[in-house]
């Protein structure tokens, strides 16, 4: 496990960039974090990594969100799903197991359904107004 901390939101993002430039097609970014831990700032810093210029936002209300770059991002939110079958329906596969990444918000509601090389990044907002980034199953080489 990987384990970052960042101070600001801007770290954040930062932090997020340089995940996104190591990234790979059909690479899959399971997130989980409470409410406002930063889920949606450290996609913004991945989005730019792969040269998106289009303002990122929550895809709360729409829950998928595609994005254009290098490669294409689905973002995904999951929060007001009810759990596995809601996901499939939505008919992710082909974002999934397609030539983007896919970023989902709120995967803790759907994990058994994600391959097992997925990777999963929590956010823990710290009392001090820091957070913490956990990465599990990172394989795509050293983030600097």
């Amino acid at each position: 496990m990987l384990t970052f901390i960042t101070k600001s939101p801007e770290e954040t993002i930062e932090l997020g960039f340089k995940i996104g430039k190591l990234l790979k097609k059909g690479d899959i970014i399971a997130m989980q974090g409470t409410l406002a831990a930063g889920k949606t700032t450290i996609t913004k810093g991945i989005a730019q990594a792969l040269d998106i210029s289009d303002t990122i936002t929550s895809p709360t209300f729409c829950l998928i969100s595609e994005y254009y770059g290098k490669m294409p991002l689905y973002h995904m939110d999951v929060y007001r799903l009810d759990g596995n079958e809601d996901f499939e329906n939505l008919g992710t596969d082909d974002m999934l197991y397609g030539d983007g990444v896919s970023i989902i918000e709120w995967s803790e509601k759907i994990m058994d359904l994600l391959p097992k090389n997925t990777i999963v990044l929590k956010i823990t907002p710290q009392e001090d107004s820091t957070r913490k980034i956990e990465i599990e199953n990172w394989h795509n080489g050293e983030i600097k």
